[in-house]
C-alpha cells in the first residue's frame, strides 16, 4: 500500500513538473509556471482535506464518505470499507448482547449489573420481582439506596464476596434471598440474587427440631443422671458387681448432656446474626483463664502450653461466646496432641485487625478433611473422637461465633507435624488501649 502511494505521488509530481515546463516554455516564465502548478496541486489537496474534515464533524450515523478520485479516492474508499466492516462487527456484537439479555431476562434468578461505584446499569425482569427495581426510574441509582439492609451495606463495602449473603426481600419479608457478587472488568460488579425461601424454611425447621428435641431430652437425662449418681453413692447396698456398668452409664449420660448443651448453644447462636452484648473484652486475661483450664485438662499428658497475648489489644463482642470458641480450639489441641507435646496460643494485631491462633505439634489432619471440619458431627476419625469424648459440634460452634463477630477461621495442617487454627477479626472489632 505504501509503495502504491509513493509511486502515485511521484507520478503526479512528474506530470505536474512536465505540465509546468510546457506552460513555462509557452509563456517564457518557468519559475512562475512551477509556482502556480504547485499551488494548484496543494490547493486541491487542501480542498480534499476540508471535505474529509467536514464529513467527520457533521456526518450522520452510517453516512458514507464523500466521492473522490486519485489518491483521495482511495482514501475515501478505504474509509468506506472500514465503516462497512465496523457496522458488520457492531451488528454481530449487538446480536450477541441481545441474545444474552434475552436469556438473562428469562432467568428466574435476578441478574444485576453495577458500575464500580455500585450504581445500577442493567437488570433483568426477575430483579424487579425479587428486589422491586423499576425501569427506567432506578437506572443510575446506587444499589445501597434500594437495598438498605445494614448487612448488605457492610457486605458490599468490605469487598470480600467469597461467601454469599442471605437477606429478606425488601418488598416481601416472607421471601428469603441469597445474594452473590462477582467483580469483573474495571471493578464493575455482577450481582446474582436467588429466591432461597424454601431452603431457608427447611433449615429453620431443622433448627427448630434440633432445639426442641435437645430441650425435651434435658429433663429425662437430668433425672437419669440423678438416679445414677444416687446408685453410685450407694453401690455397696445394691450390688458391687454393678459398679462398672453404673460408671459407664454415668459417663455416657454426661457425654449426652454435653452434646445437648452444645446443640442448644448452637441453636442459640444461629437464632440471631450478631451478639446482644458487644463490649470491649480483655482477650489477654480471657486467654490466661483458658490456658489454666487447659493445663488442668492436660494433667498427666504434661503438655508444654505457651501463651503470647498483646495486653493492649481488646476485642468487641460477647465474652461468653468468645470464651466458648477459643476454649473449644484450645481444648481440642489438648485432646489430640500426644503427651509431652507443645501447644502455642497467640493473640496479636496488625493493620488488618486482630488474630487469635492455636498451634500444636499433634498428628495433623489430611487436606481432604479441612473443608468439612466446621460441619456439625463431621468426624476425621470416629474412633479417635469417641476416645476423646468429643461431641462433633465444637468447630461448628466456633464457626458460628466467628460469623457473629464478622470474623473467619483459617485451618492449616500437615499430617505428622501438627495443625494451626487461626481466627481473623476485622479492624472495626478491635480496640487498642493505651
Amino acid at each position: 500500500m505504501n509503495q502504491n502511494w509513493r509511486g502515485a505521488v511521484v507520478r503526479h509530481l512528474l506530470l505536474l513538473v512536465v505540465c509546468c515546463a510546457l506552460l513555462g516554455l509557452i509563456s517564457g516564465e518557468y519559475a512562475w509556471a512551477l509556482v502556480l502548478g504547485l499551488g494548484a496541486y496543494l490547493a486541491w489537496h487542501v480542498k480534499q482535506l476540508l471535505r474529509l474534515h467536514h464529513w467527520l464533524r457533521h456526518r450522520q450515523p452510517d453516512e458514507a464518505p464523500p466521492e473522490g478520485y486519485g489518491l483521495w479516492g482511495e482514501v475515501f474508499d478505504n474509509i468506506y470499507h472500514l465503516q462497512r466492516r465496523d457496522q458488520r462487527v457492531r451488528g454481530r456484537l449487538q446480536a450477541v448482547i441481545d441474545r444474552v439479555q434475552e436469556s438473562t431476562a428469562a432467568l428466574r434468578d435476578a441478574v444485576i449489573m453495577l458500575d464500580r461505584d455500585g450504581n445500577l446499569e442493567w437488570w433483568n425482569r426477575a430483579a424487579e420481582t425479587l428486589l422491586g427495581l423499576k425501569t427506567p426510574q432506578d437506572s443510575g441509582q446506587s444499589i445501597s439506596n434500594l437495598l438498605r439492609h445494614p448487612r448488605f451495606k457492610e457486605y458490599f463495602e468490605q469487598g470480600n464476596y467469597q461467601e454469599a449473603l442471605e437477606l429478606p426481600s425488601p418488598i416481601n419479608d416472607h421471601l428469603r434471598l441469597q445474594l452473590q457478587i462477582t467483580q469483573y472488568g474495571n471493578h464493575e460488579h455482577l450481582m446474582l440474587v436467588r429466591d432461597v425461601t424454601r431452603l431457608y424454611q427447611l433449615e429453620q425447621m431443622r433448627k427448630d427440631f434440633v432445639a426442641n428435641v435437645s430441650h425435651e431430652l434435658r429433663t429425662p437425662l437430668t433425672v437419669i443422671a440423678g438416679y445414677l449418681e444416687t446408685l453410685l453413692d450407694n453401690v455397696e447396698e445394691v450390688n458391687p458387681r454393678w459398679l462398672r456398668a453404673l460408671q459407664q452409664m454415668q459417663q455416657q449420660g454426661a457425654r449426652m448432656q454435653n452434646l445437648l448443651n452444645d446443640l442448644l448453644l448452637l441453636a442459640k447462636l444461629e437464632a440471631t446474626d450478631y451478639p446482644s452484648d458487644n463490649q470491649p473484652i480483655a482477650i489477654d486475661l480471657l486467654l490466661l483463664s483458658i490456658k489454666n483450664d487447659a493445663q488442668a485438662l492436660s494433667a498427666a499428658k504434661h503438655h508444654r502450653i505457651s501463651l503470647e497475648a498483646d495486653a493492649h489489644l481488646k476485642l468487641k463482642g460477647s465474652e461468653t461466646e468468645l470464651r466458648s470458641a477459643f476454649s473449644n480450639l484450645v481444648f481440642n489441641a489438648v485432646k489430640y496432641t500426644p503427651a509431652e507435646g507443645e501447644i502455642r496460643i497467640r493473640w496479636w494485631g496488625d493493620e488488618q485487625g486482630g488474630h487469635f491462633s492455636v498451634a500444636d505439634n499433634g498428628p495433623g489432619i489430611e487436606a481432604k478433611h479441612l473443608p468439612r471440619l466446621t460441619e456439625r458431627f463431621y468426624r476425621v476419625d470416629s474412633s479417635r473422637a469417641s476416645n476423646t469424648g468429643g461431641t462433633g459440634i465444637g468447630l461448628a460452634i466456633v464457626k458460628h461465633v466467628l460469623l457473629r463477630h464478622r470474623a473467619r477461621l483459617d485451618i492449616a495442617s500437615t499430617p505428622g507435624k501438627g495443625s494451626t487454627f487461626t481466627c481473623h477479626f476485622p479492624a472495626q472489632q478491635v480496640i487498642r488501649r493505651s
